[in-house]
């Protein structure tokens, strides 16, 4: 067979031909091939569900700081005392001149429990200007029922969804708002209850503020709170999110005694680093599927060269290099690993683009509901493929796989032809 000579190139035909070979199942190799197809389904199925988790976890993170920081700012103002921030329109004015900074907006915040025929819930009462209120993205959008126009002269609030359906009122019903820090009087202080029309029905997404958050104008929450002619705070709206901290010692330095400052990241932080956990913990055991996948091929390849013993043999004695051995058996163990993370790279991503739709489907198959928003926060179950995290995955399930099949291609190579012959 002068095809085997040892000067022959790397990766040449016939070594390509004799792994193929190799990987195609005879019937006394029943077991070598059940176990490399088991192999193949571990490394497709682990390299799938990894990358659907992970674009579900980033898909999670992304649309929960939409909808966070599209309700709020990424910069809030509080006082360090319990007195209201007062010439609060001087220093807004001078916030809005901090480079990055897009709005400062003053707000009036409390604690309430809103009543109706129906129910009585608690929620957080946030009063800002009508024009402050429009510029919300996560709550003047295309969802809002309702409006926000003359806010102020309406003296209405603007409500979640999911409080409307709690209460079971609609635009134009009225909500009673019920606050302990009512007027004094010498039997002590009395709670304050007042009455207001719903103006406007929001849907953020996140259930959590559709259920517990009501808008009223500056004003009007100055008055209910006995706020005088202060604020609670000063919420500060940047261009770039991500490049608070850097913002927030400017904002900082231009603050007067006795306030402090709350970010996103700061205000959400064990929130979101329990995300950040969760995501590194998934990715951790996902990937020892793929590692069992890839413990598979070794002890495939091992049973494989075994049952070759004296092929290996016969192709030494014609000629062959133990680097053209080592080459044959690498490539047939090679072979499923990289066909398993090809097929697992198209069944996550087709997934992962789908996984609503997908969702949708199996609860109305099943009858069960796989995605409560109530627990959560989000309306519908998110995804967001990053094609370099993807790419890493996909590098990872590669390495694996090669790593599994050298020491199988090394005992193959190292195999004595005399000793393989003599007991064949």
């Amino acid at each position: 067979m002068s095809t085997a000579k040892s000067d022959t190139p790397p990766f040449s035909a016939w070594e390509r031909m004799l792994a193929w070979r190799y990987l195609r199942a005879r019937r006394k190799e029943g077991v070598v091939s059940v176990i490399a197809g088991f192999s193949f389904l571990g490394i497709m199925l682990g390299v799938a569900t990894l990358i659907i988790v992970m674009a579900v976890m980033n898909g999670f993170r992304k649309e929960l700081m939409h909808k966070i920081l599209g309700y709020s700012g990424h910069i809030t103002i509080y006082s360090s005392s319990l007195d209201p921030i007062a010439d609060y329109d001087r220093l807004a004015n001078r916030l809005r001149k901090v480079n990055g900074v897009v709005s400062a907006t003053p707000f009036v915040e409390g604690q309430v429990m809103v009543s109706s025929l129906r129910a009585a819930t608690g929620a957080r009462v946030r009063g800002m200007a009508e024009v402050h209120l429009k510029r919300l993205q996560g709550i003047a959008n295309d969802k809002l029922k309702g409006s926000l126009d003359d806010l102020e002269e309406k003296k209405g609030l603007v409500i979640g969804w999911r409080l409307a359906w709690q209460h079971g009122v609609n635009v134009g019903d009225s909500l009673t708002l019920i606050s302990p820090n009512g007027e004094e009087t010498p039997f002590g202080t009395t709670p304050r209850i007042r009455s207001y029309p719903v103006a406007a029905i929001f849907n953020v997404g996140m259930s959590l503020i559709d259920s517990s958050v009501v808008y009223m104008p500056l004003k009007l929450a100055q008055d209910y709170f006995n706020m005088g002619d202060g604020v609670s705070g000063i919420e500060v709206m940047i261009a770039d999110p991500q490049n608070v901290d850097a913002v927030a010692r400017d904002v900082l330095a231009l603050l007067p005694p006795g306030m402090r400052i709350v970010t996103w990241k700061q205000a959400n932080e064990t929130f979101f680093n329990a995300l950040a956990v969760e995501r590194n913990v998934m990715f951790l055991i996902l990937a020892l599927i793929i590692l069992v996948a890839a413990l598979n091929i070794i002890s495939g390849l091992i049973m494989l060269v075994k049952d070759k013993g004296g092929d290996i043999a016969i192709l030494r004695t014609m000629g062959a290099a133990r680097g053209a051995v080592m080459r044959i058996f690498f490539m047939t163990g090679a072979a499923i690993g990289v066909a398993g993370t090809l097929a697992g790279v198209i069944l996550g991503v087709v997934f992962a683009l789908n996984v609503e739709n997908i969702r949708r489907f199996l609860e109305w198959l099943t009858g069960a509901k796989l995605f409560p928003a109530e627990l959560y926060y989000l309306s519908q179950l998110p995804a967001d493929l990053d094609w370099m995290q993807t790419a890493g995955i996909a590098a990872f399930a590669l390495a694996l796989s090669f790593l599994a099949t050298l020491y199988p291609a090394w005992r193959a190579a190292s195999l004595d032809p005399v000793e393989a012959l003599r007991y064949e």
